[in-house]
């Protein structure tokens, strides 16, 4: 068993579809010891297999320390890990305490039935940008936009707070943000939460999230705000990301769109495809966990104490399917951990592939010949956030 040198986490792309330059090959003999800007090191695992094996070993935990971004250059954690009601950060039957209840309300069956109000948002964002014409931004026309409404319609939260959520996601999933920046922010959504869960609790209501996590749990009012910060907030951000991304993927494969649009029936193959080669793509750390003892990960000795980040990468490795670093909308569904592995896989996946699914299909089919107005390699990203994605996507049709 060897130990890699220390090197610098990649950042910069030289396409802003692809993998941070030198990514890929750092990766490609297995785990490799990384540094991030703020001093962090981490072993990158990049390996189908060394992926799900982390991500499924409870000697791996995330309690310890959280995502090594959300840490200031002085070491401190931004979110802490005692903070009641955060499910991100514990491990074992506290974890499952607080995610059982919520999973009810993430079932396949309940996204269903939610299929036609989300159509019912969708088509009114896309009529609206229709009738204001081309040019106009695919972001804050529908990418932001759709996930927003949904997840607030889902835990029962007035959608007029729908601009308070995006503005907090920005500042909540930025690198390297203060601890003050970010307890500011949860303050400002807990003030605008805490009412709501009050009525709905003295009410005895149970027809939304909110109201079934206040009457049929024994959360704390603590865990109740801050679980509802989290699922507001982290339910919008990565799915408005992944649309946009998808869409920019599909204007530089027009042989792949051509693909969906010939049969838009088949929305929910295309869009794991979809999943797992844009995630993939994206390259970089991902999903962090720390060691509590000596295990060995694709030959390589992780020592108890170090940091661990899976990057999704791993949707790329030939062990998964053949021609993995293609992107083939007629592959048939394989298993990706674009929505991570183990316990902490996420609970809001199949919510998000309903919205992707209605989302993809119905904008490709309202708009077959959309493009994009300026080429995709000028358009401007998220760079200052975890979740990186588009700023902008300007189209017309």
């Amino acid at each position: 068993m060897t130990e890699a040198a220390v090197c610098p986490l990649p950042h910069e792309r030289d396409h802003p579809l692809l993998p941070p330059i030198g990514f890929a090959e750092a990766v490609s003999r297995g785990p490799v010891k990384m540094r991030w800007l703020n001093g962090v090191e981490a072993w990158i695992v990049a390996s189908y297999a060394g992926a799900r094996q982390v991500l499924a070993d409870p000697r791996f935990v995330t309690r310890k320390g959280g995502h090594p971004e959300m840490r200031t250059d002085e070491g401190e954690a931004v979110v802490d890990a005692d903070q009641p009601g955060n499910i991100n950060g514990i491990d074992g039957e506290a974890h499952m305490r607080l995610r059982r209840p919520l999973s009810r309300g993430f079932m396949v069956k309940r996204m269903n039935e939610l299929r036609p109000r989300i159509q019912q948002i969708v088509d009114e964002h896309l009529d609206v940008m229709e009738a204001k014409g081309a040019p106009a931004d695919l972001v804050t026309s529908l990418c932001l936009p759709l996930p927003s409404l949904v997840i607030a319609e889902l835990l029962g939260v007035p959608p007029e707070h729908q601009e308070l959520f995006q503005a907090a996601a920005r500042e909540m999933f930025g690198k390297n943000g203060s601890k003050d920046e970010y307890t500011a922010q949860a303050t400002r959504l807990g003030e605008v939460l805490a009412p709501i869960v009050a009525e709905k609790r003295a009410a005895g209501t149970n027809d939304d999230m909110i109201g079934l996590m206040a009457n049929d749990t024994d959360f704390s009012m603590e865990e109740l705000i801050f679980l509802c910060i989290g699922l507001l907030v982290a339910g919008h951000e990565t799915t408005a990301n992944f649309l946009g991304m998808f869409t920019l993927h599909l204007f530089e494969k027009p042989d792949q769109r051509e693909i969906l649009r010939r049969d838009p029936s088949r929305a929910d193959v295309v869009v794991e495809e979809l999943l797992r080669y844009t995630v993939g793509q994206l390259g970089g750390a991902g999903l962090t966990r720390r060691a509590t003892e000596d295990v060995e990960v694709d030959g390589v000795l992780i020592k108890a104490g170090d940091w661990v980040s899976v990057s999704l990468y791993a949707n790329l490795d030939e062990e998964l399917c053949p021609r993995a670093g293609e992107l083939d909308l007629d592959r048939e569904v394989v298993s990706h951990v674009g929505f991570g592995f183990g316990p902490h896989q996420c609970l809001g996946a199949n919510l998000a592939r309903v919205e992707l699914q209605i989302g993809l299909r119905s904008l490709f089919t309202r708009f077959p010949n959309l493009r994009p107005v300026t080429p995709v390699t000028e358009m401007h990203y998220r760079t200052d956030m975890i979740t990186y994605g588009a700023a902008e996507i300007p189209v017309e049709w």
